[in-house]
């Protein structure tokens, strides 16, 4: 019973969070574009998708709350207890390497990074040798987010200043810029936005959290936050540095 009532108030909570979005586009639709909508698009079809986005958002917070927040929290404080700091590296890194590799918006950005980039010459025009380089760049995100995790982690440990660790990041990508090829540069930059996305954030945010909050010393909220950051920063660097030195080694993606 306290299950269905807490999901009838995610649901509410959902459909005010995305009222705003529905409002917006309908304003545009019937006042400033005032056109019908697409044949292809049905008014059944428009409101069973909206309906779907409605219960699927519902559902996927309800278990973030349920389940991958409590797990994360709870495998964090399991590692610092027994003190095995080798094997919360080592999870620290699949956890952003695996996460990573899921998101669903990594892999459409890679897929049409592809395009563009044999498009621009870097790579050769064809399928097999977009393949390889979406895969090759999807990799480079994900092991870029495992070492971000990584170093956020012992910054838990260590006490390392947030703020400084950002700032030396975000001059390292301003130096890479300048020596990157251009088609790479646009690719780099929106790889860090799409790896903190519907999978990565709440399981990298549950394992900052639980281990500030099994360390002593540490605050939750000032030093269970933050690894987001990191895994923001953190492969715009790699894919600027793939675009360097890493993307005539691929096999098969010569122009």
């Amino acid at each position: 019973m306290d299950l269905v009532v807490s999901l009838a108030h995610q649901l509410k909570d959902s459909l005010r969070d995305l009222a705003p979005v529905v409002l917006v586009m309908a304003f545009f639709q019937l006042v400033v574009i005032r056109q019908p909508l697409p044949e292809s698009l049905a008014l059944i079809d428009l409101a069973l998708g909206l309906t779907f986005v409605l219960v699927g958002l519902t559902l996927f917070i309800k278990g973030l709350e349920l389940g991958l927040f409590p797990l994360g929290e709870n495998l964090a404080r399991a590692f610092v207890t027994k003190g095995s700091i080798t094997w919360l590296l080592l999870f620290a890194f699949a956890l952003g390497l695996g996460s990573t590799v899921a998101e669903p918006a990594l892999i459409a950005i890679a897929a049409r990074a592809a395009d563009v980039v044999a498009q621009g010459g870097l790579i050769d025009n064809s399928p097999s040798a977009q393949t390889s380089f979406a895969f090759s760049l999807r990799m480079v995100v994900a092991a870029s987010v495992g070492a971000a995790v990584v170093i956020g982690v012992i910054r838990i440990f260590k006490g390392w200043p947030l703020h400084l660790m950002i700032i030396g990041g975000y001059l390292l990508v301003l130096l890479l810029t300048l020596l990157a090829p251009a088609e790479m540069i646009g690719i780099a930059y929106d790889s860090g936005g799409v790896t903190t996305s519907t999978i990565t954030v709440p399981l990298v945010t549950a394992l900052g959290v639980g281990l500030a909050s099994s360390i002593k010393g540490r605050s939750p909220m000032l030093d269970g936050f933050g690894l987001i950051a990191l895994a923001s920063v953190m492969p715009i660097i790699f894919v600027l540095l793939f675009g360097i030195v890493g993307i005539h080694l691929i096999p098969g993606v010569a122009p």
